[in-house]
């Protein structure tokens, strides 16, 4: 079952955050996760992963975390395709950086971990929920999965694809679930922060384990972009997500 929801993010209902859900259609128990977009929005690509997700039996929501950011219809295709062009690429890129000014200020950060929190709520107290929860996300969802496995004790699993570590470092020491993090060998910025983000998982004692694959960049995951799409990449990383959350969503 597929609905188009709104999740109550404040104590006077003025916050509704838009999000798309997928349930299973036979009654039961299920474990949930929570799916995090890229800066594209929540997107067909993100709905499209959220429902192969309701289809391996979660109950799968991805929220829609710049409904009210005034980022939407600035950052779309036709920008994706003007970053892609080399002729392009330069002054695209220049209209990115200010596109998502409204989403790097402090205040955005704070209230996105707010609405996921909401997220995370919502999902436990579902009929059909077990009370397990998971976090997915990619590009800037990964950055806010590692954000919201440091501010959400019970979270039981997190899964950042080519996402930022949490900053700053030391709060990495509120980390409670295992987390497994996916990235691509030409992602370059990313991938040299990784060193360090090991060592401080390792100093805190956290359950952190990683893949960089060789040949592929950032969002090698997203199948509607041609451009960056790895499917080796890909499969072995949806595999593997699969069978991690199987053993940590418990």
């Amino acid at each position: 079952m597929i609905k188009e929801i709104s999740i109550n993010a404040d104590a006077r209902g003025e916050q509704q955050v838009p999000a798309y859900l997928v349930s299973p259609d036979k009654a039961g128990k299920y474990q949930a996760l929570i799916i995090i977009h890229e800066i594209w929005g929540l997107n067909e690509n993100i709905k499209d992963v959220t429902r192969r997700l309701g289809a391996q039996g979660y109950l799968a929501l991805a929220p829609n975390l710049f409904w009210d950011s005034g980022i939407e219809g600035k950052v779309d295709e036709k920008l994706l395709q003007e970053l892609a062009n080399p002729a392009t690429r330069d002054e695209a890129q220049k209209k990115l950086r200010a596109a998502l000014a409204p989403i790097r200020t402090p205040e955005f950060g704070a209230k996105t971990i707010q609405n996921l929190r909401a997220c995370f709520s919502f999902l436990q107290k579902q009929p059909n929920a077990s009370g397990a929860v998971g976090v997915i996300g990619f590009c800037f969802g990964g950055t806010y999965s590692f954000a919201l496995a440091t501010h959400e004790p019970t979270l039981k699993a997190a899964v950042p694809f080519y996402g930022r570590p949490p900053e700053p470092a030391d709060t990495i020491a509120n980390i409670r679930c295992p987390v497994f993090a996916f990235y691509g060998e030409r992602d370059t910025e990313l991938v040299k922060g990784i060193p360090a983000l090991e060592q401080k998982m390792k100093e805190y004692g956290k359950d952190f384990r990683h893949i960089v694959y060789p040949g592929t960049g950032h969002a090698f995951f997203n199948d509607t972009n041609p451009n960056v799409y790895n499917k080796p990449a890909a499969d072995d990383a949806w595999q593997k997500t699969l069978m991690f959350l199987k053993e940590n969503l418990k």
